[in-house]
């Protein structure tokens, strides 16, 4: 398993690719397409597999 995480792809408001990392701290990142700042957290994993 990696020791990084891997940069969104995308906007989850808009879609867009253009995202740069943002001094609001780790996760932080910015889309310069709608002017939005949001960040990405990993909460955990489930206690159980997920039916399909």
């Amino acid at each position: 398993m990696s020791e990084t995480r891997s940069a969104p792809l995308h906007c989850p408001y808009c879609g867009e690719e253009d995202l740069r990392p943002n001094e609001a701290g780790h996760g932080a990142w910015e889309c310069h397409a709608c002017a939005r700042v949001f960040t990405v957290k990993f909460n955990g994993l489930l206690s159980r597999a997920v039916a399909r």
